[in-house]
């Protein structure tokens, strides 16, 4: 459990020791990273880590939910947009996620990713993993319930429908990650499209 006062860590020492955990987990990973390696990557003292978080585990936690944040928080669509531009929107953030000024999409997703491995073994990362992947699944289901209602969708199992492309989406995220398929997000995204999204349309009945 974080230290007390823990919730009023200013923002811009939160986000320095968050980023400098980015940069010490690229270079180190998960198992052989220590608090010294996050400090050596920010200009503040290592003991300022030390004074807000009780240990790696506790910063590791706060950290999932930091990432996660920066991708929950960043989807942009405007409220009358239409349902598929709008599934289109989240789609393609998970997959592509939005712009980084330093440390990008893709090298915060191998962090991402190199941490999902390791919560099989981990009750607290595995409970803050599966709330993501229910936000995910329940962002898209939401939307494509909406479109149903509306009208634009065909009658399909909402919640199936969310999960599959979920699903879909951390799937290949992994393949290009782990097995080193650079175009494994590309093709997820055509795929959803041409099987998936397409077909949901009334008119494609």
């Amino acid at each position: 459990m974080s230290k007390p006062g823990h919730e009023s860590v200013e923002n811009d020492t939160r986000e320095a020791i968050m980023e400098a955990t980015f940069r010490a987990l690229s270079k180190h990973g998960y198992t052989d990273l220590r608090m010294r390696d996050i400090g050596e990557e920010m200009e503040m003292t290592r003991q300022v880590i030390h004074y807000h978080f009780d240990g790696k585990h506790d910063l590791m936690s706060h950290f999932l939910e930091y990432i996660i944040d920066q991708y929950e928080g960043s989807v942009e669509v405007d409220e009358d947009a239409p349902p598929r531009e709008e599934l289109d929107a989240r789609i393609d953030q998970c997959l592509f996620g939005p712009e980084f000024d330093d440390f990008g999409h893709w090298d915060r997703m191998k962090v991402y990713h190199e941490l999902f491995t390791h919560a099989q073994n981990d009750e607290e990362h595995r409970a803050i993993f599966n709330d993501h992947y229910e936000r995910i699944r329940g962002s898209i289901t939401e939307v494509v319930e909406e479109g149903i209602e509306q009208g634009v969708f065909r009658e399909v199992d909402a919640p199936r429908m969310g999960q599959l492309v979920t699903d879909v989406i951390h799937a290949a995220r992994g393949r290009k990650l782990s097995l080193g398929h650079d175009d494994a997000p590309e093709q997820a995204r055509k795929s959803i499209d041409e099987f998936v999204l397409d077909s949901l349309h009334v008119d494609a009945e």
